[in-house]
């Protein structure tokens, strides 16, 4: 077996790992730390140092020997942890992820970085518990050996798969002899198992059934390297690795063990999780009694409850059912038109086949469903840091964590979030001293959250800071020669924030103030579909909202027509239809015309116009007036008539075709035909640049029996 075939495994395994790592740092109390907390923290960076051994990345090996030798003496309490010791665990965090960044694309960490990390936490040791660190052979003074490249690691750990006397970081029991045991491991994965092992040493003996499969092994290999190859096959619970004879006298600890002894009184819960059940030092000493019990559940036959399947697996798969719901609108097409005969057998089989493509199609789409807690775990950090550095007190609330989106738009909105995260930060929440001078808690709220409403996902950061200034944003918005007025409602005047180069910032920092990013957070949220909605209240704070659709495979849309032509809208974005009547239609200064629904002043968009379609009706009472709503807006299009409400697979129009104002992608019909998915508030926008370029020349072609002006509400 080539071990190079899990170098994508150890990765991804070890970027979770990191994570987990992060999320237990940031939720530490550094007056009371939780000792599970610690002991996954310890175990973390074990995971990763054992892994990063047996495949030789040795700069990650030994900074993460450091870190974990560190983390022992704290979980021990001999190291009293304070808030900049923490800084510095986050720091090395961040460094051991830059080094597997660095080994993922097949280059060499930097070595000067690494130096420095070491050397810090060196001087971390020194000065808290009075002692350097064993491991850092590669930092002091010398500089680490060259790296070897992916061929040389691979020859590299086939050789390291031999045994040798000085394997591995920790020691061996004294006369070399373990005993490895498979619990609930399948026949195929422990035959397997069972010849790694025979790379490793030289088996003694072997018994066991399927529960419990022991195997006596000879070799001068460290436990810790022996899980980590073992644990890329079966979970560490299926795993208990303990010296064949445990009565003998402890030796004395290699250099690289981290502590001589376990924790008297370690947790039950702390090695149930581990890999090893003899130490939770990672040289694994044995001098604790080792357990006998299984340290969970284990799994029948080995299997796992869940696979890593990649990304373009499954969008394939999307883009079969796609096609797929194509063939049954084709279908329902080709019946709709048969002549007027009893097929009962037939339209049984296609509502049959009708609700069995829905259901694929839903099931498939959960595949790409990921909790929104993949996003909001990677602000507690941002937070933490970005109110340090502004001197704020603040607390990060998050809520609906287990809300879901599609993979893709989860990539697409870490961006958008974070400049709204910073915004927040820097000009929302107040210090804590102008807190306090007007009767707030010293601490900010900054809260996160999310929710499902019909088929979109609500995102909604929001801050009890002091709020917009409704002034100061008029007149810089008039400084910058942006076209304003008293009247404009609140609504407005928030939006105006968004327009390229627009800051309030008094000073310009490294956090804000050069008036770039909201337009680009805007116009990343219309490209995904969605849309930005703000609320704010003077001393109370403000709330920004992101609409999203679910998904951008597959939508839910109203077919309308057009003249011959046919178009959807995203039935998200429908909110009701009407017969517009000629009373309730107003001009405006400007060639603008409005129509009245319900004591609310809408604009028209009528769609033949915008977009040059021929042939369509201009008669106000024989069309239909589609009430919609987009970007925070309502709107009425005047189209023909109604098709019908169907579900559409949606095409990027930009990549096969170009950029079409006022469209937003396409779809392809059930005869074969394409249509066009609009896009609501652009086709607005195309339809009054039309408007202003045919100003002087076509006023009039809209029937307004009874003009006059009116100010919309």
């Amino acid at each position: 077996m080539d071990i190079t075939d899990f170098y994508d495994t150890f990765f991804e395994e070890a970027e979770e790992l990191l994570a987990d790592m992060e999320r237990h740092l940031l939720e530490l109390d550094v007056d009371d730390p939780d000792v599970e907390q610690l002991n996954a923290i310890f175990r973390a960076a074990h995971s990763i140092k054992g892994g990063a051994g047996t495949f030789g990345f040795d700069v990650l090996q030994q900074t993460t020997h450091l870190f974990e030798n560190l983390l022992d003496h704290a979980r021990r309490g001999e190291l009293t942890l304070r808030r900049d010791i923490v800084d510095t665990f986050l720091e090395t965090k961040d460094m051991l992820h830059d080094q597997l960044d660095a080994y993922r694309n097949d280059d060499e960490p930097d070595r000067a970085a690494f130096e420095r990390i070491c050397r810090t936490l060196q001087q971390l040791a020194l000065e808290e518990i009075g002692q350097a660190l064993d491991g850092a052979e590669g930092a002091e003074g010398t500089s680490p050996e060259p790296e070897p490249s992916a061929s040389e690691r691979s020859s590299s750990s086939d050789d390291a798969s031999s045994p040798a006397p000085d394997a591995g970081n920790g020691a061996a029991a004294d006369d070399g002899r373990l005993v490895v045991s498979l619990l609930g491991v399948g026949d195929k994965d422990r035959e397997l198992l069972v010849d790694e092992l025979e790379q490793l040493g030289e088996i003694q003996s072997r018994d066991g059934d399927a529960s419990c499969y022991r195997v006596t092994l000879e070799t001068s290999v460290s436990r810790e390297d022996i899980e980590a190859v073992m644990c890329f096959i079966i979970e560490p619970a299926q795993l208990r690795i303990e010296a064949a004879v445990v009565e003998t006298a402890a030796p004395a600890a290699s250099s690289d063990a981290p502590a001589e002894e376990a924790p008297p009184a370690r947790p039950a819960a702390a090695e149930a999780t581990g890999g090893s059940s003899a130490s939770g030092a990672p040289g694994g000493s044995g001098q604790s009694k080792p357990s006998n019990k299984p340290k969970a559940k284990a799994k029948s036959g080995g299997e796992s409850s869940s696979i890593r399947v990649a990304v373009d697996k499954v969008d394939q798969i999307i883009n079969l059912v796609g096609e797929l719901i194509i063939t049954q609108s084709m279908l329902d097409q080709t019946v709709s038109e048969l002549e007027d005969v009893n097929h009962a057998g037939l339209n049984n089989g296609l509502n049959l086949l009708r609700r069995n493509a829905r259901d694929l199609q839903e099931a498939v789409m959960s595949v790409r469903m990921v909790p929104m807690d993949y996003v909001f775990s990677r602000y507690p950090r941002l937070v933490r840091d970005l109110a340090g550095k502004l001197d704020k007190e603040v607390e990060l609330v998050t809520e609906g964590e287990s809300t879901e989106l599609d993979k893709s738009l989860t990539e697409r909105i870490i961006d958008p979030l974070t400049h709204l995260v910073r915004n927040s930060l820097d000009h929302g929440l107040e210090s804590p001293e102008a807190r306090e001078a007007v009767g707030k808690p010293r601490t900010g709220r900054l809260t996160l959250s999310a929710q499902h409403q019909g088929g979109n996902i609500l995102i909604e950061v929001s801050d009890d800071g002091a709020g917009l200034d409704r002034d100061r944003i008029l007149a810089k918005a008039r400084s910058n020669d942006l076209p304003v007025s008293e009247s404009m409602s609140d609504d407005e005047v928030w939006q105006l924030i968004f327009a390229p180069g627009f800051s309030t910032a008094q000073e310009v920092s490294d956090v804000s103030g050069r008036g770039v990013g909201m337009d680009v957070v805007k116009r990343n949220i219309q490209n995904m579909g969605g849309h930005v909605e703000i609320a704010s209240v003077t001393g109370q704070g403000t709330t920004t909202r992101i609409v999203l659709p679910l998904t951008l495979a597959i939508l839910d849309g109203m077919s309308i027509k057009v003249g011959c032509e046919v178009f959807i809208l995203p039935l998200s974005a429908v909110l009701e239809s009407l017969q517009p009547d000629k009373r309730d239609l107003y001009a405006m200064a400007g060639d603008d015309v409005v129509l009245k629904v319900r004591d609310e002043y809408l604009p028209v968009v009528p769609v033949n116009e915008a977009l040059d379609v021929t042939g369509a009706r201009t008669e106000l009472d024989e069309t239909i007036a589609v009430i919609v709503q987009g970007e925070g807006r309502r709107y009425a299009l005047l189209v023909d008539e109604l098709i019908g409400q169907q579900q559409v697979v949606v095409k990027n129009l930009e990549t096969n075709y170009r950029k079409v104002p006022g469209v937003s992608a396409a779809t392809i019909l059930g005869d074969g035909s394409v249509a066009l998915i609009l896009d609501i508030a652009d086709l607005h926008r195309l339809n009054r640049t039309k408007k202003e370029a045919r100003r002087g020349q076509h006023s009039g072609d809209v029937p307004t029996p009874h003009p006059k002006e009116v100010e919309p509400s």
